[in-house]
């Protein structure tokens, strides 16, 4: 018997050794519960926190409105903490139901565990679709208890999801009485008759949402907003709809929320649009307005509609894109009318340069970002079209017609350094507003090439008083480049720097830093350099800024 007792499984530490084992790793508090003391807006925000999809209200759909993190876990451990305690089943379940977010996979390792495990059942026949489960639960739950079917805003679904569970969509939108937002499938915005179903539920169940789209084949959905569905649209977008003028200024005459409205590749729109006729409503005010490939509208038009003080003062976003009646040469009448615009986008592919009479420079007053991507359409790479764009936006720039531009967005990787070369500008003799001191404040340029998908961050910080040469330099910018943090490769080797200072004649000099050297784009050898034989002209009272540079995601990244 002594023999066989080596043999037998040694006895397990009892339950007191393993707690006091335990504690010394993991120290556990023992005092009073400190957690009552907090009230409900406290506890929500630290939840907010533990699920930061929930704040999400954005009415974008779930490719484009995604978070860091892993979305599905944080949901998990979000309703962990409502069924850890009564105190905070309420506040954990008001943010769990509000803007529920459904993935199709797990954005962390988790992932890679259960991906092995459906395949293991897929191999019995028992294959599962993730996200289509999880609706169908999410539609149980709701059906179940119309309390927290009252307390669903936002539904975002992915893409092959929404397209293949139209039914159980319709089932779970029948038992929300407040949503404001869905992802839909696409053939519920051309009228397609399989989402028949859908959008009646939607008309008859969800009085409150916020944004439609209309794609060609949904005018008669279109139609039917005149008798009086979803009063409190904020955003229409439209696409190829074929549909009488006076019927759309009628739809937008019952939708007094309306505030965003987009028209795409409308062949029939024109200026027209914008034109008062007895009895029919005016076109709306809006606080953003997009064109894109709509021929019809010249800047005539968008004039005329800006001459109403009311939509003059709503008008904050504009956005043109390949508007072939609307190009650059008119951006001045447009900025001059708008004077609420604190956004604007203009897209453009141009096959030839800007004529060479002078333009009057793009003039704002309350103008905060811009996006000028203005396409080259030439085989001539020697001299591209969109050069002469760009210098008309440098001209606008150094004459101070833009004060409050503080976001510059550039399909040129060259254009800050083409910004801190350019000379200074004459303020112009017709135009007494303009700020005679030129470019003098900072400013963000974000640029890209044709072939590049991620964004390059340049701060442009303007010199002050300590770092002016004279009354020629007219508080030029003054700033330094960090090849380290993201310029192209004709800045040299991670460590290389370079400051950028005025010469005192109205140019600026890049002027290596500790005999450190920047090298042209054209020859990557070490005798290329420019700017050195100049470098005296740094003074001792200059005060240089930083220029940093990063890299900012694209909109074409995959996870963001």
């Amino acid at each position: 018997m002594g023999f066989m007792k080596r043999f037998r499984r040694a006895k397990s530490p009892k339950n007191k050794d393993l707690r006091a084992r335990d504690d010394l790793h993991f120290p556990v508090y023992h005092g009073p519960d400190q957690s009552q003391r907090l009230d409900d807006k406290i506890l929500r925000r630290i939840f907010e926190f533990v699920c930061p999809h929930t704040t999400d209200e954005t009415l974008e759909p779930s490719e484009e409105s995604g978070h860091d993190g892993c979305m599905t876990c944080d949901m998990r451990d979000l309703a962990h903490c409502a069924l850890t305690k009564r105190q905070w089943y309420g506040v954990a379940a008001g943010l769990l139901y509000r803007s529920i977010r459904i993935d199709a996979v797990h954005y962390c390792e988790l992932e890679e565990v259960y991906a092995e495990e459906r395949k293991r059942k897929s191999r019995g026949g028992d294959e599962v679709d993730p996200p289509t489960l999880r609706l169908q639960q999410l539609c149980r739950t709701v059906r179940e208890n119309h309390y927290i079917g009252s307390r669903v805003r936002l539904l975002k679904l992915p893409y092959m999801t929404r397209e293949s569970c139209k039914a159980d969509l319709a089932r779970t939108v029948s038992v929300c009485p407040n949503l404001e937002y869905i992802d839909l499938p696409d053939g519920f915005f051309s009228g397609d008759p399989s989402c028949h179903t859908l959008r009646q539920e939607l008309q008859a169940r969800c009085p409150h949402i916020r944004k439609t789209k209309f794609n060609e084949g949904g005018e008669q959905a279109l139609e039917s907003l005149l008798h009086g569905y979803w009063q409190e649209l904020r955003v229409i977008e439209m696409n190829k709809i074929q549909i009488e003028p006076s019927i759309l200024r009628r739809v937008f005459g019952v939708l007094p929320w309306l505030s965003e409205v987009s028209f795409t590749s409308i062949s029939w729109m024109n200026d027209s649009i914008f034109h008062s006729a007895p009895g029919i409503p005016e076109f709306p005010a809006l606080d953003t307005l997009k064109l894109n490939k709509i021929s019809g509208i010249t800047a005539e038009g968008v004039v005329q509609y800006l001459e109403n003080p009311v939509c003059r003062d709503a008008l904050r976003t504009l956005k043109i894109k390949d508007c072939a009646r609307l190009p650059v040469s008119s951006l001045h009448n447009i900025l001059g009318m708008a004077t609420s615009l604190e956004t604007l986008e203009y897209t453009a592919t141009v096959s030839a340069a800007l004529p060479i009479d002078p333009l009057p420079p793009m003039t704002s007053r309350t103008l905060g970002k811009l996006n000028y991507e203005i396409i080259s359409n030439s085989a001539n790479q020697l001299y591209p079209p969109g050069a002469s764009y760009y210098q008309y936006l440098t001209n606008s720039l150094m004459s101070g017609a833009l004060p409050s531009l503080r976001q510059l967005y550039v399909r040129d990787p060259d254009f800050p350094e083409s910004l801190t070369l350019a000379p200074p500008i004459r303020p112009f003799a017709d135009s007494p507003a303009h700020n005679p001191r030129g470019f003098n404040q900072p400013l963000e340029v974000f640029s890209k090439g044709l072939d590049e998908l991620e964004w390059i961050f340049t701060s442009i910080i303007p010199a002050d008083g300590y770092g002016r040469r004279g009354s020629m330099s007219g508080g030029r910018p003054l700033s330094s480049y960090s090849a380290s943090k993201g310029l192209g490769p004709q800045w040299g080797g991670d460590a290389r720097k370079s400051v950028v200072v005025p010469n005192g004649f109205g140019g600026f000099l890049a002027v290596p830093a500790e005999s450190e050297r920047p090298r042209s784009a054209g020859n990557l050898g070490p005798s290329s350099s420019y700017g050195h034989a100049h470098s005296h002209s740094l003074g001792n009272g200059i005060r240089a800024s930083w220029m940093s540079h990063q890299k900012r995601s694209s909109r074409a990244d995959l996870w963001r």
